[in-house]
Parts: C-alpha cells; structure tokens; sequence
C-alpha cells in the first residue's frame, strides 16, 4: 500500500478551502489544515477522518510568516514530508478604491498575496532539499482581469501571478523537480460573501456565472498531480483573460457599466453585519455560500482543460483515420 500523500491546505476552514480538503479527504490523504478560527477546523479535521483521511488542525493567520512555518514544521512532525502545499487563504474588501482605507489595503494584500509568499517559502524550505512537492497556488481570473469595488484583492492576486511567474523561472534554472502550478477560478459560491468587509449598500454577490466549490476543488486535486503550468476553470475565466488581451480598453468600459450592479444583490447591508478581515467571524464555516439555486456543479471548459491530450490523441487518430481512407482511393492524394 503506497504512503498517504501529505496535503497542506490554507484557508481550510471554509469555501474553496473546505472543499478542497474534503476532496483530498476522499484519495486518504493526511491534512494539515491551517486557518484562524480552530472550532471550524476542528469541525473540518472531522470531515477529513469521515472521508478516509487523517487531519490536523494548524491555527495561524498567514499573514505572519512565522505562525506559518511552525505550522508547517507541527505537520511533518505529525504526518511526515509534505507533498503538497495549497495556498488559498484570501481576504477582500468590497468598495470603490476612494472610500477604501490604507489599513485595509494592506491588510487585504498581506492575506491574499503574502499569505501564498509566506506558505511558499514554507513548502520551499522543506520541497527544495528532497528535490520533490508540488505548491498550488489559488488564483483567479481576477489575476489577469481586474474589476470595480475589488481593486485591493484583484492587486494582491495580479502580485501572486507576478512572484509564481518568477520562482518558476528560477526552479527551471536550477533544474529542480519541484512544480509550481497556478488554478485560475471563476466566481465561486463561498461564504466570503457573507462576511468579506462591504462599503456597499447590498450584499456582495459573485459575478455570474457562479460555481458550486466542489469545482474548484476538483480542479486544485487535479493541478496538484499534473504538471500543468496553469489550469482555467469555467469558461467565464477563459473569456475574461482571453477578451482581457485582445480589448482591454473595451473590457474597461464593460465592466463600468455592468460591475457594480452584477456584485451587488437584492439584500441590504445589516447595521451588525461582521466582517472577516481582521478577525473570523463566529458561527458555521461551510463550504458553500447561499447561491445554491444559482450555482452549477460542473464545467465543461475544466474537463476540457483536464482532458486535452486525450482529445488530441484522439483528432490526430480521426486525421490519420481519414488519411488513409483517401489514400486507399483512386488516385489516392494529389500534390
């Protein structure tokens, strides 16, 4: 029986996260879960042992690079080398950059861009001597797209594409075994709607087309046993980066006219509304948001993505099929 593979997941508590520890929970993998509220982890760590798999819970914010590495030093005392190293953790602020505070840019920006730096170095510090491991890093179509109202978060995902891009190089120059791979998601159904920090006057939404969780999922499992440079999931990030490179300009206007409104729903902001950015916010960590009704659990474009060189197999035999068929004929081909 071959050795369980050992999964480090950030932001585990909840959304993304919490569905991609579910996943790896299926294939028996042992889990170092790491977030900031550890009732949610805990509750995550039992899911994880439902599945067939081990967990351990990992409070730390990854913000602070040292609470990550001793983190990560409590997972291989407890399960061995890490194999795999998932940097998801994130943190938004949904306003127009005018009313947006110097505090919450930074904040924003330590969460999403310097949590994957510090979580990177981490797995690094451990991959690089053994010349093995596979770092994953959650990104978004909002790494090459921006929109309105989320200018902090679509910077610090624009930074993390930046570093991943040159620690790749630098991994090729040394000609280490250690892959670095980035998934790029679409609008996910996550609770971050529910307590990201809004100036808005209704709740955040995602953009449509939404995704049900376990999508991102099964892309972030698949990235992290493929050596793909890059995954796009759902064919709303492949328009946006694609349409971003032929008509930026075009896109700018769009999403002027249209970005406010398709992030805001029908709900008002409640005065006692709780946000997330400093603090979790107490309660049920889930994996899904409350857009169930308007979420699809599939996509077509991933399975594509995931199957393309079986397709391509698959075109070269129906071109060599047909190749000979014309060759058989009278005359066969002319020149």
């Amino acid at each position: 029986m071959s050795k369980p593979e050992v999964v480090v997941v950030t932001g585990a508590s909840a959304g993304v996260g919490r569905a991609t520890v579910r996943e790896f929970a299926k294939h028996r993998a042992h889990i170092g879960l790491i977030a900031r509220d550890r009732e949610a982890l805990e509750a995550a760590s039992k899911e994880v042992e439902a599945l067939g798999g081990k967990g351990i819970v990992c409070v730390a914010d990854v913000a602070n690079a040292e609470e990550i590495e001793a983190a990560a030093t409590a997972i291989e005392a407890r399960f061995g080398p890490i194999d795999i190293w998932i940097n998801n953790a994130m943190a938004t602020v949904v306003s127009p950059v005018k009313r947006v505070t110097a505090e919450e840019v930074k904040r924003v920006t330590e969460v999403t861009y310097l949590g994957a730096v510090y979580g990177t170095l981490a797995a690094l510090k451990r991959m690089l001597p053994r010349d093995y491991g596979t770092i994953v890093q959650v990104g978004s179509a909002l790494a090459y797209r921006s929109i309105p109202l989320q200018a902090p978060y679509c910077g610090a995902k624009f930074a993390m594409r930046g570093f991943t891009d040159s620690l790749r190089s630098e991994l090729e120059h040394d000609r280490s075994r250690v892959h670095l791979t980035m998934v790029q998601l679409p609008a996910v159904n996550t609770p971050q709607f529910e307590w990201c920090r809004t100036r808005m006057p209704q709740q955040p939404q995602p953009v449509p087309p939404i995704f049900q969780p376990e999508v991102a999922a099964r892309a972030i499992v698949w990235a992290s046993h493929h050596r793909r440079r890059e995954l796009w999931v759902g064919g709303s990030t492949a328009v946006a980066i694609v349409a971003n490179k032929i008509a930026p300009g075009l896109i700018d206007r769009y999403l002027a006219a249209t970005a406010y409104r398709s992030q805001e729903s029908a709900l008002p902001v409640r005065s006692d509304r709780a946000d997330n950015l400093w603090s979790p916010v107490a309660g049920a960590h889930k994996a899904h948001g409350r857009f169930d009704d308007r979420a699809t659990a599939s996509s077509p474009e991933l399975w594509l993505a995931t199957h393309r060189n079986w397709l391509a197999l698959a075109a070269l035999c129906i071109v060599s099929a047909l190749g000979l068929r014309q060759l058989k004929k009278p005359g066969g081909f002319q020149l």
